[in-house]
Order: C-alpha cells, then structure tokens, then sequence
C-alpha cells in the first residue's frame, strides 16, 4: 500500500485528480459515500488508486488503519483485503480507478 498526503496549498479538485490519474492511464469513477457508510472487507484483482476530493475516509488495509483527508491518495495492491467507512457526519467524495497488474 502506498499513501500520498496532499502538500499542495491549494485545494484539490476533480479536474486535476482526474488529470493526474489519466497521466497513469486510469480511468477515474467518482464515489459518493454517505455519512456513517461502511464498505466491508473485500479484495480486488487489479490494484485499487483512490483520491479524497471531499470528507475523509479510515481505512483498514490488512489490519493497518489510516484516515484519508481532501487531495491524499492510497495505492491498494490487488488481492489485498481491506475495508474502509466514513465515520463522519459528512458526505465523503472520492476518485477511484483500477490499474492491472
């Protein structure tokens, strides 16, 4: 797994993530996670690139939990388990793709 924290000073948006992942040639689908959503444990064949636009989402990858914020980016590898829930009372926005390995 590979975390990047956003260091720029300006917010990020769905253009510029969007831009950055097509420089990697992945096509990004916009998520909308509801205030107290969790999505299960599950695997993925492909490796899993995920950008925070809005909220923050905790993740837990193999037992390693962390908390994504606007603009940070988690690199999953395929077949990995994990699972991750917006615990907040707001909507979570992310950009997600997947890169065959």
């Amino acid at each position: 797994m590979i975390i990047t924290r956003w260091q720029a000073q300006s917010q990020p948006n769905t253009q510029v993530l969007s831009q950055i992942l097509a420089t990697e040639g992945i096509e990004p689908v916009q998520e909308i996670f509801p205030a107290q959503k969790k999505v299960r444990d599950h695997r993925h064949t492909m490796a899993e690139i995920r950008y925070v636009l809005k909220g923050e989402l905790l993740f837990n990858i193999s037992g390693n939990q962390f908390l994504l914020r606007a603009g940070d980016r988690v690199e999953i590898p395929a077949n990995t388990r994990h699972s991750y829930s917006n615990n907040s009372q707001e909507d979570c926005i992310s950009l997600c793709g997947y890169r065959i390995v």
